[in-house]
């Protein structure tokens, strides 16, 4: 059964799609701690990050840098936190967050709430950015 990031990546589930390639995708998270929030993921659908093949490791790594600078220069913050926690969905991912204090990146925090027009808007200066990269 596939994951459902794997129904995002074939666009049988929408998503706020911040970057893509042949074989990376990058969409914001539906249940952000902060704006800009992104989750970035191998196409290829292997549950643990650590479990990926190195060429796809090492490609999903270089692919989630790209995407932290076209974040970072979209959302005004200090830092970009990554995390790898892989427990909520069995799908390798990676947690891109804008930080300006550690506290932004507190996954028991209440979640931020945004509209889809305000998702739709982070996603193309995320995307915008990402393009001139």
């Amino acid at each position: 059964m596939s994951s459902v990031f794997t129904k995002i990546i074939k666009g049988e589930i929408p998503s706020y799609k911040v970057a893509e390639s042949d074989d990376f995708y990058a969409f914001l998270d539906i249940a952000p701690m902060v704006e800009g929030h992104t989750l970035v993921i191998p196409k290829k659908e292997v549950d643990y990050v650590f479990d990926l093949d190195e060429k796809t490791y090492e490609g999903l790594m270089h692919f989630a840098r790209k995407v932290a600078a076209a974040l970072k220069k979209a959302v005004d913050c200090k830092r970009i936190g990554v995390a790898v926690l892989g427990m909520e969905v069995p799908h390798a991912h990676i947690h891109l967050v804008p930080l300006n204090r550690e506290s932004d990146m507190d996954f028991k925090a209440p979640k931020k709430t945004m509209t889809p027009e305000q998702f739709a808007a982070v996603a193309k200066r995320i995307s915008d950015e990402f393009i001139k990269l």
